[in-house]
């Protein structure tokens, strides 16, 4: 029996028989009928052939169809393991750009079960010769560095020759660990054939650790992607009939290239995003870290730059880390109460002029963590904390609050409701610069489900924060893009592209976020430094343009023209703030490369386009870009020389011949 689905962005035919379910095709052309719908293991029931892979699971391969309920959005198709009791739920909801899956697993009967594995999605997939990965990792400061290899390449030697026996069992994974759900590696990717272009992309949406594995079978290729694991993770949950486990949401897309791939990626994550009406308000925020104050606050310095920001044109005045310390700022956070000494008249003062000056007053907060020094870690409770075996977790001079616990999660209500009260604080500046490891085991459950809990546990407190307070914004950061999820993202306002302070390697940064963030919650730090030459300083200011500015430096210090210059980056980002939520990415020269002399990042929107162009080099230098024809227009700067285009029968050829590194924003009208 063959079940089909069809949904706005999607085609999905199922294969029902004497076996478990298989999706035997996700659209024409990426058909495998072999891969069983779900993966599942528990302890005492593993995998055969045993493997590092979490395929050919005994229970998988046990389950049978028990039922299915199909609207024009939603699927949800049961299959039961008679033997054992374990029933399984795959969930399916489209949207126009694609779908979401997981899966809920119970037991019927008496007992229990402890699972070590679930997938989330489970795809077959042909032609593993010609299929590349397009991939990305991350570090601090080094955020969204993208490549495409062929698989072969990358973990799946070409090693099934029939009648030999066995076949393969090695696979390509890609794991993130701890609670920097972004911390090594993006939990994005898309497979492209090299023969056709066909590709499929994914995401997995978890605040928290996740698996993505793509290897061959007997019965041929697969993809499988999940949330935290035993093997990777130190992950297990126990199920019973009163009992259930959900695992983490994932989005996928199929396009016919890979540009395609990631526009449809950018229209699945604003499908899934909770918009709220303050979302519309897209404002210029000021922040005083970056290159300027550097977690140094103080009434004497941030009067005049407040003063600077609001005649620029800011409208969110933000201050950074430090506006509660006296003395160091790193491991004495918890309290939240601002500095005396940083303040001798009172905070207010401070706040007071942000409010004056016609802008909206933010504060950095790191809401997670209890510093080892505050005087919170004593007054908390330990079972408001991260432990293993009775132990309080530390980590860089911090301890971690479990938001399962009630006490860390009144703390955490207290301290925002009050700051909201007392100084009229519109907007945060949500930090994380402290990793949790494992997890924590303070419940007598496996460390991994500690800390999944924990995760679903902060997005509830997201919720109903946003809920109690609905003008409030946020702002997502993480030691900048170490938490660049859509289950963060899906709530937050704005996510921090990354903490780079040097605005050439930010260049490659800002220019490939948009594959894992859309353009409008993208926030680009553009922090020009008086004294710097003219193309360094709208270098900077360029960085920002074609996302969501984030502005920062010493503007009290500069001269006339150079503030002259962040007003027209600021007229400019307000024009493209206008449609940002509307446009698309694509790449002419293809995702950025870490050292790469030349970047391109475009934004396509119906009638014209954007294009950001970063030359890291001295010039004179050249380069070809494969555009269609169409208008050319100089965006951001207007009038600044020393670049020129024209067309050529390959696309447009960009040069520059500034003798220094340098970069322009045009348009091109369609």
């Amino acid at each position: 029996m063959a079940l089909l689905w069809e949904a706005p962005a999607a085609r999905l035919a199922f294969r029902i028989d004497d076996g478990p379910v298989r999706l035997a095709s996700i659209h024409p052309g990426h058909e495998n009928e072999g891969q069983p719908l779900v993966e599942v293991s528990a302890l005492g029931h593993g995998r055969s052939p045993g493997t590092f892979r979490h395929v050919d699971t005994d229970l998988g391969k046990a389950l049978r169809y028990v039922s299915h309920e199909a609207g024009p959005n939603s699927l949800s198709i049961l299959q039961e393991d008679a033997a054992t009791g374990l029933q399984v739920t795959s969930f399916f909801k489209a949207s126009s750009a694609g779908f979401q899956t997981w899966t809920e697993a119970r037991l019927t009967g008496p007992g229990e079960l402890e699972l070590d594995f679930l997938s989330s999605a489970v795809l077959g997939i042909d032609g593993i010769d010609e299929l590349d990965l397009v991939a990305g990792d991350n570090d601090w400061m080094a955020e969204s560095r993208w490549t495409r290899r062929p698989l072969r390449e990358i973990g799946l030697p070409q090693i099934q020759r029939d009648p030999h026996y066995p076949g393969p069992r090695s696979r390509c994974a890609v794991t993130c660990h701890g609670s920097w759900s972004t911390g090594e590696h993006l939990p994005t990717g898309v497979l492209i054939s090299r023969t056709t272009g066909a590709a499929l992309g994914w995401q997995i949406e978890h605040n928290g650790p996740w698996h993505y594995e793509i290897g061959e079978t007997r019965r041929g290729g697969y993809l499988l992607l999940s949330g935290p694991t035993d093997q990777e993770h130190q992950w297990t949950a126990r199920i019973s009939a009163t009992r259930s486990f959900r695992t983490v949401p994932v989005s996928i897309v199929t396009a016919p290239g890979h540009d395609e791939a990631f526009a449809a990626l950018t229209r699945q994550r604003r499908a899934i995003r909770q918009l709220r009406a303050a979302d519309d308000r897209q404002p210029i925020v000021f922040n005083d870290y970056m290159n300027t104050l550097m977690g140094d606050p103080t009434t004497e310095k941030l009067l005049p730059l407040i003063d600077a920001a609001a005649e620029v044109g800011a409208d969110y005045f933000c201050i950074d880390a430090g506006w509660y310390a006296e003395g160091d700022w790193w491991s004495t956070v918890g309290e939240w109460k601002p500095s005396r000494s940083r303040f001798p008249d009172g905070f207010a003062e401070v706040i007071d002029r942000i409010h004056a000056r016609g802008m909206v007053a933010g504060l950095w907060l790191e809401p997670e963590v209890v510093g080892v020094d505050s005087p919170l870690a004593a007054e908390l409770p330990d079972e408001a904390f991260f432990s293993r075996r009775g132990i309080r977790v530390s980590e860089h001079g911090r301890h971690l609050l479990d938001l399962r616990n009630p006490d860390a999660r009144k703390h955490l209500d207290d301290t925002v409701d009050r700051l909201i009260a007392d100084f009229g604080i519109g907007f945060f500046k949500l930090d994380y610069n402290t990793m949790t490891g494992p997890g924590t085991d303070s419940d007598g459950q496996s460390p991994g489900q500690g800390l999944l809990e924990h995760n679903r546990a902060q997005l509830e407190w997201l919720d109903d924060l946003q809920a109690r307070h609905p003008d409030l914004l946020l702002e997502n950061c993480a030691s900048g893009a170490m938490r660049m999820d859509y289950a963060m993202l899906s709530r937050l306002h704005l996510q921090s592209t990354s903490d780079q302070q040097d605005p050439l390697l930010y260049a490659p940064i800002a220019a490939a976020a948009p594959a894992s963030v859309v353009p409008e919650q993208a926030g680009h730090w553009a922090y020009p430094q008086t004294g710097t030459s003219t193309e360094r300083f709208t270098f900077c200011l360029v960085n920002g343009v074609l996302g969501r500015l984030y502005l920062s430096g010493h503007l009290n210090e500069m001269t006339a023209d150079e503030l002259d210059l962040i007003r027209d980056a600021l007229a400019a980002h307000r024009d493209v703030l206008a449609e940002l939520d509307q446009l698309t990415p694509f790449w002419p020269l293809g995702l950025p490369g870490w050292t790469d002399e030349w970047v391109v990042l475009g934004l396509a929107g119906p009638t014209r386009s954007y294009l950001t162009v970063w030359h890291r080099a001295a010039g004179p230098a050249e380069v070809v870009v494969p555009l269609p024809d169409g208008a050319v227009a100089d965006f951001f700067p207007l009038g600044a020389g020393g670049w020129s285009y024209h067309r050529t029968a390959a696309g447009l050829t960009v040069a520059t011949d500034v003798a220094e590194p340098s970069a322009r924003v045009i348009t091109l009208t369609n």
